[in-house]
């Protein structure tokens, strides 16, 4: 790995950790209103959530534990990205940041259901070979 690279991108009880702390920090900053007070605890939850669920699936007790708790975060990753959305609807000077975030988000969902494909393809192949 390049010495430029961040070794902690590539874990992801970190990065869903830092997910979570960037969408608190994000949350803070959006104007509170009506609109604002239905939207940021549905973001926050939902941000703050794809890190503990990916930490529940890594001390998972079977494989299809594992899979159901990285289905979970991989759903509250997508959830994010839908609140991210509305947030910029509500406040759109903050677009720029939801934006970033979104697209961490997004991130995220892909390496999740790449986890999941292949859990379940090794789990096929388990279950072929017995």
């Amino acid at each position: 790995m390049p010495n430029n690279e961040n070794p902690k991108k590539y874990d992801l009880e970190e990065r869903t950790a830092k997910f979570g702390e960037d969408i608190i920090y994000f949350a803070k900053k959006l104007p509170r209103n009506d609109i604002t007070q239905r939207i940021i605890p549905q973001l926050v939850g939902a941000g703050t959530a794809v890190g503990s669920n990916y930490c529940e699936a890594d001390c998972a007790e079977s494989n299809k534990d594992f899979m159901h708790k990285m289905a979970i975060a991989n759903k509250e990753a997508k959830e994010s990205k839908h609140f991210l959305r509305m947030s910029v609807v509500a406040s759109p000077e903050s677009a720029a940041e939801a934006r970033k975030l979104w697209k961490e988000a997004h991130e995220l969902n892909l390496i999740f259901t790449t986890i999941i494909k292949k859990s379940k393809e090794t789990e096929a192949k388990k279950k072929l070979e017995n």
